[in-house]
């Protein structure tokens, strides 16, 4: 018998933690490994976040801060959500968490019950199926295709629901899809769920300011289903601070005290000295801010050039995202096909093989709900991503029919 506890052995590895670290490894080895498989901006944290954060060293605020976050922290991220999205909180209704994936966890565990459902519209965070396991709850996903820019129908969502439907939970702009719901689409989805006053909805919007489409838009504006609504952000994605580890969420005093509770018992509060950093972010308008600026206007720029480069090559079905920094195209048509006598089966061989044959390192789509997709990130410069498309091109050229 293992010492180890089913909740663990039964967790999936992070598919893309574990495609970075197969990379690092060839790389280790003296190849020349071209990463799209990362998550993370390749820009650095903007100097007046970092002058912040020595600032509060200076000032050694260097002790345990309280387990939802400090005060002015949260009071940043309350002017925040009503001059960007128009929403009205309280600092009681804020938690602050090492990560948004921390946030994410403490809502999951503060809500579900075992048996409870959560719908997952796929495309979905890698993260989603297995912390909703790990929560005892059953996740129920509904699939949609590069043909509808993998985006779900508030009548595909509705198919899924049933009486122990608690949670379902949207991620806009998305991850891996890069799709992002606009007005319309979010405000008939409302109508929907306003349908169902006994569901929760989680609204991950950590990718809210890398949109290349105009304003973000959080389920949270819409009063009809207002108070049922649980926003996750942070500052990884937006600010370029994904080492610097916050997150928060912003739902009922009833939850927030929940995860403030659970928070307790596990981590207490954040790192001091990124709580301090994050309030000049969180207090400026994004817009007036250059460097987030610029970064957006890179990665759009890149979008275009990687799209581009990439629809040409046969077999590949792609859509041109609106948010985010990634690409899924569907290469499923390439399943079947051989390479010296070994099939590639489906996406994880695919993956496998443009990394180990060509040295470009991807995450296969079924850790994110779709298997016949890939995820590229085009967080790297544009060589690189020139390169790349040379790379997987000639891959998927040497494949042969069996």
């Amino acid at each position: 018998m293992s010492i180890i506890a089913n909740r663990v052995l039964s967790m999936a590895e992070s598919a893309t933690l574990a495609m970075t670290q197969k990379g690092n490894e060839l790389s280790q080895q003296g190849h020349d490994v071209i990463s799209l498989s990362i998550g993370e901006p390749d820009f650095n944290t903007p100097d007046f976040i970092k002058d912040a954060a020595k600032q509060a060293l200076d000032k050694n605020v260097t002790h345990y801060s309280p387990v939802p976050g400090y005060l002015d922290v949260r009071q940043a991220i309350v002017k925040k959500l009503k001059r960007d999205n128009d929403l009205d909180y309280t600092p009681k209704q804020i938690v602050v968490s090492t990560g948004a994936k921390q946030a994410l966890a403490n809502v999951l565990l503060c809500t579900l019950n075992p048996g409870d459902e959560v719908v997952l519209p796929a495309p979905f965070w890698v993260s989603y199926t297995e912390l909703v396991k790990l929560a005892e709850g059953v996740p129920v996903c509904v699939d949609t295709s590069v043909e509808t820019d993998f985006k779900a129908t508030p009548e595909q969502v509705e198919a899924a629901i049933t009486p122990k439907t608690k949670l379902i939970m949207f991620n806009s702009p998305n991850n891996p899809s890069g799709s992002i719901y606009n007005y319309d689409e979010t405000a008939a989805m409302a109508t929907m769920l306003a349908k169902y006053p006994n569901i929760y909805i989680v609204s991950d919007e950590i990718y809210e300011f890398i949109n290349f489409s105009g304003r973000h838009v959080s389920f949270a504006e819409f009063p009809e289903i207002r108070d049922r609504v649980i926003i996750i952000n942070g500052v990884s994605k937006g600010f370029a601070m994904t080492g610097w580890r916050l997150g928060y969420s912003a739902s009922s005093v009833e939850i927030a005290e929940a995860a403030n509770k659970l928070q307790g018992q596990i981590t207490s509060g954040t790192n001091s000295i990124t709580q301090k950093a994050v309030i000049p972010a969180l207090e400026r308008d994004p817009m007036e801010i250059p460097e987030l600026q610029t970064m957006t206007a890179t990665f759009k720029r890149r979008r275009d050039l990687f799209y581009n480069l990439l629809k040409d090559i046969p077999g590949i079905k792609i859509n041109l995202p609106d948010g985010a920094f990634y690409l899924f195209p569907d290469l499923s048509a390439y399943y079947g096909k051989t390479f010296n006598g070994k099939v590639i089966n489906d996406d994880v061989d695919l993956s496998m093989y443009l990394l180990e044959s060509v040295y470009v390192s991807t995450v296969p789509g079924g850790a994110f709900g779709n298997d016949k997709c890939i995820r590229l990130s085009y967080a790297t410069s544009d060589d690189r991503l020139i390169e790349a498309t040379k790379r997987i091109k000639e891959a998927l050229s040497a494949l042969k029919d069996q």
